[in-house]
C-alpha cells in the first residue's frame, strides 16, 4: 500500500493590502506572506474503491468535496490522467479553523505535494502552483511557502529572502470571522490607510526585522466590526509583553505578535494562554525543501 506523509504549514500575513476590485468579483491584493511552524499533519494513501475522501480529528471537518484537500486530490488526479484513482486523506488538524492562517489551503497544497511524490514527480513547482490556483486563492503560496509577496488574488508570487530569525505568538479568540462578510464591509467604505508594501519588502530584503515590524499593517483591521475590538485587545496585550509588532492575519480572527527572542515569546504564551482559547508560539519556516531553489 503506497502512502505519503506531509506537514501542512500555516501562514501569516505580515502585511495585507486590498488595492482594487476586479471585474470577476474578486479583489486585487498585495500581501507579504510567511509560512510558520504551526502545522497540520497529513497522511495520504490510495484506496481500491475509486473514492476520494478525507477524515480528520475534528468531527466538523467535511470529508467530501467541500474540503479543499479532497478537491486538490481530484484536481491532481484529473491533471495526471488518472481520474478513477481512489485516495484516502487523513488529517490531524492543529492549525485553528477560521483563523486566517490558511489551514485548508495548506492541507490542499500538502495533498498536491504528496500525490506529486507518489506519481514520481510529474509536475514541477510552477505546474503545481497552477493547479493550486484552481482550488483556492492561498493554495498556490502554500505549495512551496517560505517568505513571498503574493499579488492578484494571491496567485502571483515573488519569492523573497527568508525572514530574519524571530518567534511568533499566535492567539485566536473564540470566534471566527467570515471572509466574504469582511470583504463586503470593506467594499462599503473606502480604505483610508494602506500599508507601505515597498517599505516592508525592502526590510525583508535587507534582513531588518525591526523595519519589517514597523510597517506591518492589515487593511481589514479598519473594518467596522465589533469583533475587531477583541482583536485590538489581544494586539495590545501582545505589545504589552514586548512584541515588536502585532497584527491580525488575513481576515482573522487570529492575531500574532513578532518577538526577537524565543524566550520572550514563550513568556508571552505563558501569560496569555489562560485568557484566550488558543495561544501558541511558532517560528518562521523557509520554502519547502524540495522547492527551495526550483521554479520548473
Amino acid at each position: 500500500m503506497r502512502e505519503s506523509v506531509e506537514r501542512a504549514y500555516g501562514k501569516l500575513n505580515l502585511s495585507l493590502d486590498v488595492t482594487g476590485r476586479r471585474e470577476d468579483g474578486y479583489h486585487d491584493l498585495a500581501m507579504l506572506m510567511q509560512t510558520v511552524s504551526l502545522c497540520d499533519e497529513l497522511r495520504l494513501r490510495f484506496r481500491e474503491d475509486g473514492q476520494v475522501r478525507a477524515s480528520s480529528n475534528l468531527r466538523f471537518i467535511p470529508g467530501d468535496e467541500r474540503n479543499l484537500a479532497v478537491r486538490a486530490a481530484l484536481r491532481f488526479l484529473e491533471a495526471v490522467g488518472d481520474p478513477g484513482r481512489g485516495v484516502q486523506i487523513e488529517l490531524r488538524k492543529q492549525i485553528p479553523v477560521g483563523a486566517g492562517m490558511g489551514g485548508g489551503s495548506a492541507d490542499a497544497a500538502a495533498v498536491l505535494r504528496c500525490l506529486n511524490r507518489l506519481y514520481d514527480r510529474p509536475f514541477g513547482r510552477r505546474e503545481l502552483e497552477q493547479l493550486a490556483q484552481q482550488i483556492g486563492s492561498d493554495v498556490a503560496f502554500c505549495v512551496a511557502g517560505g517568505t513571498a509577496l503574493a499579488e492578484g488574488r494571491g496567485e502571483k508570487l515573488t519569492d523573497l529572502p527568508d525572514l530574519p530569525a524571530c518567534s511568533f505568538v499566535i492567539c485566536k479568540p473564540s470566534f471566527s470571522i467570515s471572509t466574504p462578510e469582511l470583504y463586503r464591509k470593506l467594499d462599503s467604505a473606502p480604505v483610508r490607510i494602506h500599508p507601505d508594501t515597498q517599505g516592508i519588502l525592502a526590510g525583508v530584503r535587507e534582513g531588518d526585522l525591526r523595519a519589517v515590524c514597523r510597517r506591518m499593517y492589515n487593511v481589514f483591521e479598519e473594518v467596522d466590526d465589533r469583533r475587531l475590538r477583541t482583536v485590538a485587545e489581544i494586539k495590545g496585550r501582545l505589545l504589552d509583553h514586548r512584541a515588536l509588532s502585532a497584527m491580525m492575519t488575513g481576515t482573522g480572527s487570529a492575531v500574532f505578535g513578532v518577538f526577537e527572542r524565543p524566550e520572550a515569546a514563550e513568556a508571552a504564551v505563558a501569560a496569555l494562554r489562560g485568557s484566550v482559547p488558543f495561544c501558541c508560539a511558532a517560528r518562521p519556516v523557509g520554502r519547502i525543501e524540495e522547492y527551495a531553489g526550483s521554479t520548473n
